[in-house]
């Protein structure tokens, strides 16, 4: 079905996949992805858009008359409906709200089941380019968040989660092993852990060779004690483990050169082992050539 947007309508996406569109390429790939992600999950999918008129609209700082206001969302509401047209599925609804596009996609993020977003747009959504909407998305959703990168290779089964130990890692965890088992796919944890090069370690004693062998089977039994659990819930998705002492993003950014996706957290255990979201999984969303799958720390994994 399409729903109609009027005044009246409350935002048509709690528990659904909620896709940011616009006119541009990026966000079609990201559109039809977001589709076929619904029908897999027996969801329904929200088209949704924001209208931010210009500036100089209504002239003399005034607010833009609200017929103007009215074309802009009815343009809008037709082109999502078009498109809603080529998609799979039949529950498909559309929203547009006069909002910015970051501001609207978070606030879908309260009760969405998943948003997701191309990496680059035009129109309404100018500022998907990363380090704008994009990240700003990512780092704030309340629920999770993909980020059309691109499209994976054909036959891509694979999906690449970074792991730390962290809640959030945690949280990300839970969610590439949920996606993996939806669509069928082996998962690779990559448990990346670096220290500084000279790997010597401050003590009250003094400045002291810190035992790196020690550190690395530490780190093993972290990994393994953070798949256990994940295991035995999903007994169906075959799991891989990657032990890699070097950065986070080039060590998931290679694994992940043939996978369907990335998923990372939205920070991490600090300064040598992970990072927050700026770092880690910012330089992911920016170097990947396949959606990225950004998880937040719910309230109830806090």
């Amino acid at each position: 079905m399409l729903g109609n947007m009027t005044d009246q309508s409350p935002p048509a996406w709690a528990e659904r996949v909620v896709v940011g569109v616009d006119a541009s390429e990026p966000a079609h790939a990201a559109a039809r992805w977001a589709a076929e992600e619904a029908v897999t999950r027996g969801r329904g999918l929200t088209l949704a858009s924001a209208v931010l008129p210009a500036a100089t609209v209504g002239g003399f700082g005034m607010p833009p008359a609200w017929d103007y206001l009215d074309a802009l969302r009815t343009e809008a509401v037709e082109q999502l409906r078009a498109m809603a047209k080529d998609l799979p599925g039949e529950d498909i609804d559309v929203s547009v709200d006069v909002a910015t596009p970051g501001a609207l996609l978070i606030e879908a993020s309260k009760s969405a089941h998943l948003v997701v977003l191309g990496s680059r747009g035009t129109g309404g959504f100018a500022g998907l380019l990363l380090g704008s909407v994009g990240s700003q998305v990512a780092a704030n959703a309340e629920c999770p968040v993909v980020v059309w990168r691109g499209a994976p290779r054909s036959g891509a089964d694979t999906i690449v989660v970074g792991i730390d130990g962290s809640p959030n890692s945690e949280a990300a965890l839970g969610a590439a092993f949920e996606m993996a088992s939806f669509h069928g796919w082996s998962l690779i944890a990559v448990h990346a852990w670096d220290i500084p090069a000279y790997e010597l370690i401050e003590t009250p004693e003094g400045v002291m060779p810190l035992p790196v062998a020690d550190v690395a089977e530490d780190e093993v039994r972290l990994s393994a004690q953070v798949l256990a659990g994940h295991r035995e819930r999903y007994p169906d998705v075959s799991v891989h483990e990657h032990l890699v002492r070097g950065p986070a993003p080039k060590a998931l950014l290679e694994h992940a050169a043939d996978a369907a996706m990335i998923t990372v957290g939205t920070r991490g255990r600090g300064a040598f082992l992970s990072a927050v979201l700026g770092s880690v999984s910012n330089a992911v969303l920016h170097k990947a050539d396949v959606p990225v799958m950004v998880v937040p720390l719910t309230e109830a994994g806090a």
